[in-house]
């Protein structure tokens, strides 16, 4: 009797490892991580949106093609709650439990730098459509971005506001907790400083984030000599920061980031904003050919046009596809299918993303421009210039 019950778990064991090696090879998964709560929940919305847009249409065309054969596709979502440690789980239990192919997201910095340290370290290619920090692809083969770095934005801001207004002190606002904002004040002002003397950024002001009240770092602003004030800051401080600047009787430029890309942003802060200048990875207002079709389709289906969150998600996933299709064959194996996606990532040339061209040369971070934009008085993200790395 021993015996025979013995077989029979035997038995079922072996079905169900030949079940999950069926299902690895016939559905593709791929996990999302992104903040769907938290403090920017419009970060995870449009990361979520883009997300589906993608699957319909990738589904609609029978599944990713490898090897000749079609394999439908699965996203596994998680919330990050816009916290590191979130972030961390998320991805753990992706690679883990869910045995994901691949992982896009998270978005922020202060997210995708962790999380891509469980990526790594559990050789899972991981793509952050968002997160501009070098920490997060910096000595991790297997973690990869959609975007430009900071080091390389920093440095564009600098430029364009130079030229532009003919400015040479400058005064910076940012969040000292959240490695985002932080990393790229300082790679602003390092940039400021080589182009105008040390202490040309009369005013290096700071705060802590879930702080509200701005008053006492834009007072000093307002007394330093300042021409120009650049916050690299979310949406949801923005408008605080723009707003609280004005009532204040601030009369310069406010200049920000691509983390203005949201719709929110415009939305929140209102005629306070408008006229002010940001960098980023698209602009939306006279987009055309691909990009167009993807921001009336997502108007189309959700209401609103879609911020660079959501068309950066795109390209990301749109980075994995052309990776997994470019394999061979699937092997079976989760962890030699990975890998090879990794490789495969490494190599892409001249990908046509509807955020620009990207081309990777072994690592993680992409050659790819950056997009000035203007919010017009219409609260539109209109096109201004394009600035390319050498």
């Amino acid at each position: 009797m021993k015996r025979w019950f013995a077989a029979l778990c035997a038995l079922a064991l072996c079905c169900s490892v030949a079940s999950c090696r069926s299902e690895r090879q016939t559905v593709i998964k791929i996990g999302v991580n992104a903040p769907i709560t938290g403090d920017i929940p419009k970060v995870g919305e449009g990361t979520k949106y883009a997300a589906e847009l993608w699957l319909e249409e990738v589904n609609k065309a029978g599944g990713i093609e490898v090897g000749g054969k079609k394999y439908p596709v699965a996203l596994v979502v998680e919330d990050s709650e816009a916290k590191a440690e979130s972030a961390v789980k998320a991805n753990t239990k992706l690679i883990t439990q869910d045995e994901v192919l691949a992982i896009v997201g998270p978005q922020s910095s202060k997210e995708a730098i962790p999380a891509g340290a469980v990526a790594n370290d559990k050789q899972t290619p991981m793509i952050s459509p968002w997160s501009t920090n070098p920490d997060t692809t910096a000595g991790r083969p297997y973690v990869f971005r959609a975007c430009f770095l900071d080091p390389f934005q920093g440095p564009v801001l600098a430029n364009f506001i130079s030229e532009e207004f003919k400015f040479t002190k400058a005064a910076v606002l940012y969040d000292v907790a959240s490695d985002y904002p932080k990393g790229l004040a300082e790679f602003f002002k390092k940039a400021w400083e080589a182009k105008h003397g040390a202490g040309s950024v009369v005013a290096y002001e700071s705060f802590t984030t879930k702080d509200a009240d701005f008053s006492a770092q834009l007072t000093k602003i307002l007394h330093s000599g300042a021409e120009v004030l650049f916050t690299p800051q979310y949406y949801n401080e923005v408008a605080l920061i723009v707003q609280q600047a004005k009532a204040l009787g601030w009369k310069g430029p406010i200049v920000g980031s691509d983390s203005w890309g949201s719709a929110e942003t415009v939305q929140l802060c209102g005629e306070a904003c408008y006229g002010q200048f940001f960098s980023t990875h698209y602009a939306a207002a006279g987009a055309q050919g691909a990009t167009k079709a993807f921001i009336d389709r997502y108007k189309a289906k959700y209401g609103y046009v879609p911020d660079d969150v959501a068309a950066l998600t795109w390209d990301a996933l749109g980075l994995a596809q052309q990776a997994i299709s470019s394999l061979p064959q699937l092997s079976g194996s989760i962890q030699k299918d990975r890998t090879a996606v990794r490789d495969a990532l490494a190599k892409i040339q001249d990908f046509d993303g509807i955020t620009g061209k990207m081309t990777f040369s072994g690592s993680g971070d992409p050659k790819k421009c950056a997009v000035i934009v203007k919010i017009s008085d219409k609260g539109e993200y209109e096109f201004y210039k394009s600035v390319c790395p050498n």
